[in-house]
């Protein structure tokens, strides 16, 4: 439904912090996005060294699914807002590591949507199994607002 560059065109986040490469599905109030895990990343660099081994870092999983999520926002009809900031994190819930050659499926589900905040159910599952799930609240900005800060 959007490659990369659509993605790049409805997002704010550039590298190293685009963690959404492709949505796969997208409704009104639910959609799914995905992220290839390579071992390029560049957190990998320090999370975590031999013999530990690479490991996405639990924080970013929630901003990839914060991402996912950003899109419930987005409507290609309006000019809505062009971006959001998190601002709250409940339940959060870490199951399963997710490592290089991982593709994370990333679902977000709209919990309810009031002025400009948003507030979703967001899991993430490689394989079909669980690696973590969320309550996260987003405040919708526009564009003149992310330059004035």
């Amino acid at each position: 439904m959007y490659d990369i560059e659509a993605i790049r065109a409805a997002l704010p986040h550039r590298y190293p912090f685009l963690l959404v490469d492709r949505i796969l599905e997208h409704t009104a109030d639910r959609i799914v996005g995905l992220k290839n895990v390579t071992v390029n990343e560049p957190f990998f660099q320090g999370h975590f060294p031999p013999p530990v081994g690479a490991v996405m870092p639990g924080v970013l999983i929630l901003e990839a699914m914060t991402q996912t999520a950003a899109f419930l926002a987005i409507d290609a009809s309006s000019a809505g807002p062009t971006a959001g900031y998190l601002v709250g994190i409940d339940k959060a819930k870490f199951r399963r590591k997710v490592v290089p050659g991982d593709a994370m499926r990333m679902e977000a589900t709209l919990i309810r949507r009031k002025r400009m905040l948003l507030q979703a159910d967001v899991r993430a599952t490689v394989d079909g199994e669980l690696a973590a799930s969320a309550i996260v609240t987003v405040a919708l900005a526009d564009e003149e607002e992310i330059v004035d800060a």
